[in-house]
C-alpha cells in the first residue's frame, strides 16, 4: 500500500506511515512512568465506558484500554496500518471487544452519541485545522463523555526546545490560545523517552526529524532518553 491508498483526507504521518517498525520503539519508550494516561484518569476513567482511539495507527494503545474498557474503536486512515492494527487486536485474542475500522478523524465511521471517552495522540497535531475532526467529536460523543488529545508542548522541556528549532514557525502561545477558544482545558504533563539502547534512541530521533536537526540533537545530546513536556487536553461534552 502506499500513501495513494489511503482517504484524500488524510494528511500523512511520515514517522508511523514511512517506518512502522521504528515507531513501534518510540511507543514503547514513550511515558514508561505512565503519567500521561494518571493525567486523563484524572479527569474520566475509561472503566466500563465505550472508547474511540482515533488515528490509531498500528493498535498500540487499543489492548491497554481494552484491558477495562466495555468496547474500543480503533480508526485508522492508513490501510497497511489498519491491517496492522487489526492484526496486533486478532493476536491479543481481543476481537470480542476492540474493533478497527478504516476512516478520518473527519468522517468518524461511529454512529451519533456512541462514545464515552476518546483519545487522540499527536494525530490533532498544532490545533488550528483540525475543526472538521472537532466537529465530529460533537457528533460521536456522548452527553457527559470526554475527548482527550495528547499534544506537544513546545514552551519547555529539552524535547520541547529541540521541537521549536526544528520547527521555528511553531507558534505554542498561538496553539493554546487555539484550544482554549474550542473548549478543551490543557493538563501540562511532563513525561520522558527512555529506551533500551542507544541506539533505538538515535532511530527514533531520526524519524521525527528531518536528517540535519537529528544529527545536531544527536551531537548534543547523550543517553538512551530525554525529557519530554505534553499537554493532556480535554473536553466534556
Amino acid at each position: 500500500m502506499t500513501q495513494e491508498d489511503s482517504p484524500p483526507e488524510a494528511i500523512p504521518s511520515p514517522n508511523i506511515w514511512i517506518t512502522p517498525s521504528t515507531y513501534e520503539i518510540e511507543n514503547r519508550g514513550v511515558d514508561p512512568d505512565g503519567v500521561i494516561w494518571a493525567a486523563m484518569r484524572q479527569v474520566r476513567d475509561w472503566q466500563g465506558a465505550d472508547v474511540l482511539d482515533i488515528g490509531c495507527g498500528s493498535g498500540f494503545h487499543l489492548p491497554f484500554f481494552a484491558r477495562t474498557a466495555r468496547s474500543v474503536v480503533g480508526v485508522e486512515p492508513h490501510p497497511p496500518l489498519v491491517d496492522a492494527a487489526r492484526a496486533r487486536v486478532a493476536d491479543a485474542g481481543l476481537a470480542a471487544s476492540v474493533e478497527v475500522r478504516a476512516g478520518v478523524a473527519e468522517k468518524l465511521p461511529l454512529e451519533a452519541d456512541s462514545v464515552d471517552v476518546a483519545h487522540s495522540r499527536w494525530a490533532y497535531f498544532f490545533g488550528a485545522g483540525c475543526e472538521p475532526g472537532l466537529a465530529e467529536l460533537d457528533r460521536v460523543m456522548r452527553p457527559g463523555g470526554v475527548a482527550f488529545v495528547v499534544d506537544n508542548d513546545a514552551s519547555r522541556s529539552t524535547f520541547g526546545a529541540w521541537f521549536r528549532q526544528a520547527l521555528p514557525s511553531y507558534d505554542p502561545v498561538g496553539v493554546e490560545r487555539f484550544w482554549r477558544r474550542v473548549g478543551f482545558a490543557s493538563v501540562p504533563v511532563m513525561m520522558r523517552w527512555a529506551f533500551d539502547s542507544r541506539a533505538d534512541f538515535e532511530a527514533v530521533v531520526r524519524i521525527e526529524f528531518t536528517p540535519a536537526n537529528a544529527e545536531r540533537i544527536l551531537a548534543e545530546h547523550e543517553g538512551t532518553g530525554v525529557d519530554y513536556a505534553v499537554f493532556v487536553r480535554w473536553r466534556r461534552y
